[in-house]
């Protein structure tokens, strides 16, 4: 459920300690927001509108040991609405599905450039929430049984990301790691596993930067 701000008169709004409960108790509305729970918003397949998957999906009953970051190599929108979050991600499952011939989306997570944090294949939210399986993905030959793949809207060979988009990619992964006792060393890009320029050199490059910044997240 989503919070109405604009509802809200100045008085009510600032009742009780403010923006963080206000949101909290709306679900996190937020992108990149999380509770003292370091518990993101994470809109589900069901929420996107997501296609059913052409083919039935694998749960293994192991946690994930690795996240390895993505980026879609899609157009670097200025629109970072959460309906265009919505959007991508239902074009992005159709590409995979109709021209990859894939089961389903082949990511767990993607995060939108304004910084919507988004479940990618069905299932992959709650093994998450859940912290003891996940679901087979495909997104890395010889990574898909134990790494959680995150993909990030847009393409980052020469350009940076949108700070909302780090921020949100920042939040899910720390998320990602507590879940799953990843340790940060184990945020690892899609080219440290399969030939591709996947997630670009830019986006690649902040990696150690990523980690860390997963790691303070998840300190504080």
């Amino acid at each position: 459920m989503a919070i109405d701000f604009k509802g809200l008169d100045r008085r009510t709004f600032l009742r009780g300690t403010g923006l963080l409960v206000a949101a909290g108790a709306a679900g996190l509305v937020l992108p990149g927001m999380a509770s003292a729970a370091t518990v993101p918003r994470i809109y589900s397949c069901a929420e996107w509108n997501a296609r059913p998957p052409a083919d039935p999906l694998v749960t293994l009953n192991n946690k994930a040991n690795r996240i390895l970051v993505h980026h879609i190599a899609s157009a670097n929108s200025t629109d970072y609405s959460l309906a265009h979050a919505f959007q991508i991600c239902r074009d992005n499952q159709a590409d995979h599905i109709d021209n990859n011939g894939w089961s389903d989306t082949g990511q767990h997570f993607t995060v939108s450039r304004g910084g919507y944090q988004l479940e990618g294949r069905h299932g992959s939210l709650s093994t998450l929430r859940g912290g003891k399986q996940m679901i087979r993905g495909a997104h890395c030959p010889g990574q898909n049984d134990n790494s959680i793949g995150i993909e990030n809207e847009g393409t980052y060979t020469s350009v940076e990301q949108p700070a909302a988009q780090y921020k949100g990619l920042v939040a899910l992964c720390a998320y990602v790691c507590k879940q799953y006792g990843i340790p940060v060393a184990e945020i690892k890009g899609h080219r440290d596993y399969y030939n591709t320029e996947c997630p670009g050199d830019k986006l690649y490059a902040r990696l150690p930067q990523l980690r860390k910044d997963v790691a303070a997240a998840m300190a504080a």
